[in-house]
């Protein structure tokens, strides 16, 4: 009796001991992943994945992973979409219909959910502290930003479709289709690539350096030029377009602290556009076309809307400067739209 109370002792001596060492594993991890996502001394965005190393291979990787994805996603739902239409008897126009549209978009808002995973797995914060320095998404300022925007928006929209575009014959159906696509999927595709290329490449990169500012300066050349190659386009203008585009919203998402009026900018742009071309039955085989002798100046028409919301912010934001992450649990108050 008395050996089998000393077993039984020492077994749950050890179960408790176990039992600590786990809780204590567990919240030192948790207290490492928030002192990730929320440092003892504030960060700009860009500095979000900083540490003691600069970890440039593991960057690099993150960002094979990220554009890799994105192209397997892209190609494994346009077969699908393209098999579908064939079963159903689908009219193609060289390879587009509403269906391979609406796949199109919802495979590059599956970026989303993908830089949250490659951020989570390669350096252990949050997918949510992609959204911004608070780690959730700001939709007072996305709100502000979209009242703002949209009218503004539709005026550039109005001048650039000032040029007649080659028509096509949609039917009803189609049309619908069309344009329920691009207000439902358009933003998430549009958000997908900001929380790809202004959140998870700005952020990686931005972490490669000591010094902040070269990080920064760094983060949005290189984010900006992957942006402008993997709309693989061989004009020098529309690339040109891609580069301002992405340069000013990174410079945005920097100063701000976060993706919310990058994500009103690109979504807003994209959705009125595509909106038009289905309301006008825009020849896509035309609207599609990046090659160099397809585009002339018309594409630079909204540069102006970039620039615009680059100086604005600036102006809202002399007196505040660029927001960081919070110093402690309650966080800034800041209006910036």
């Amino acid at each position: 009796m008395c050996s089998t109370s000393d077993a039984t002792g020492f077994s749950t001596a050890s179960a408790s001991d176990d039992l600590r060492h786990t809780d204590l594993a567990s919240t030192h991890e948790e207290q490492r992943e928030n002192m990730m996502e929320h440092p003892i001394t504030p960060v700009e965005y860009h500095r979000g994945l900083v540490s003691d190393k600069r970890r440039i291979g593991r960057g690099v990787l993150a960002i094979a992973l990220l554009i890799g994805g994105m192209q397997f996603f892209i190609l494994a739902l346009a077969i699908i979409a393209t098999l579908i239409d064939t079963a159903i008897g689908t009219e193609a126009r060289p390879g587009y219909t509403p269906l391979v549209n609406a796949v199109g978009a919802f495979s590059v808002a599956l970026l989303i959910p993908w830089s949250m995973l490659i951020q989570r797995w390669l350096y252990g914060v949050r997918g949510g502290s992609l959204s911004s320095v608070l780690s959730h998404f700001r939709f007072d300022i996305f709100g502000r930003a979209l009242v703002i925007l949209l009218p503004v928006t539709v005026l550039f929209q109005i001048v650039y479709y000032q040029t007649p575009l080659p028509q096509t014959t949609w039917t009803w159906d189609d049309t619908l289709l069309l344009t329920a696509t691009a207000l439902a999927l358009t933003p998430f595709q549009a958000a997908g690539e900001e929380y790809g290329f202004r959140g998870l490449i700005l952020r990686v990169v931005g972490s490669w350096t000591h010094s902040a500012r070269l990080g920064l300066v760094l983060a949005i050349i290189i984010s900006s030029v992957l942006f402008a190659l993997v709309h693989v386009s061989t004009s020098g203008l529309l690339n040109l377009w891609y580069i301002v585009f992405a340069a000013g919203t990174a410079w945005i998402t920097w100063r701000t602290g976060g993706l919310e009026i990058a994500v009103v900018l690109h979504a807003v742009y994209n959705t009125t556009q595509f909106v038009i071309d289905a309301a006008l039955q825009v020849d896509p085989t035309v609207a599609t076309d990046r090659s160099a002798g397809a585009i002339d100046l018309t594409a630079l028409i909204p540069v102006p809307l970039i620039i615009g919301a680059v100086i604005v912010v600036a102006i809202r934001t002399r007196h505040t400067g660029t927001v960081l992450t919070p110093a402690s649990a309650e966080a800034p108050q800041t209006s910036m739209v």
